[in-house]
């Protein structure tokens, strides 16, 4: 049905200006980081940014030079076949399980599968109940 994995979320907020997300991905990708999932936000004056990536350790090392507070969780990266009520499936899945999803962001667009950041409030739970 699904496969799903844990990812390292780095998470941070600059001001709203011109070249701020060339400016990161300049830095991870002078550093190899990958970006496994990118969500950014204009709110106000600032843009939240919300990262997805493979080593954790390097990547914050390699934002150093934002003078920016990164905050660092959990979330749960699932790989779903790319077909209409697939994501009710494993939606359900949660629910009935009684696993809150605190946040939730995707893409499919072409090809055969789509990829589901979900935060939950239990990941171990979900990752279970995924599983089976």
């Amino acid at each position: 049905m699904a496969k799903a994995k844990t990812v390292t979320l780095l998470s941070f907020t600059l001001p709203n200006k011109i070249g701020q997300l060339a400016s990161v991905a300049e830095l991870l990708a002078a550093a190899e980081v990958n970006i496994l999932a990118l969500r950014a936000a204009e709110v106000g004056a600032n843009a939240e940014c919300t990262l997805g990536v493979k080593n954790a350790k390097k990547a914050l090392k390699a934002l150093m030079p934002l003078s920016v507070e990164v905050k660092q969780t959990e979330a749960l990266c699932i790989e779903l076949p790319n077909k209409a009520g697939r994501l009710q499936k494993v939606a359900g899945k949660l629910a009935a399980a009684g696993v809150n999803v605190q946040s939730a962001w995707s893409t499919a667009f072409t090809g055969k599968t789509a990829s589901c950041i979900l935060q939950t409030a239990d990941d171990k739970k979900a990752l279970a109940t995924l599983k089976k």
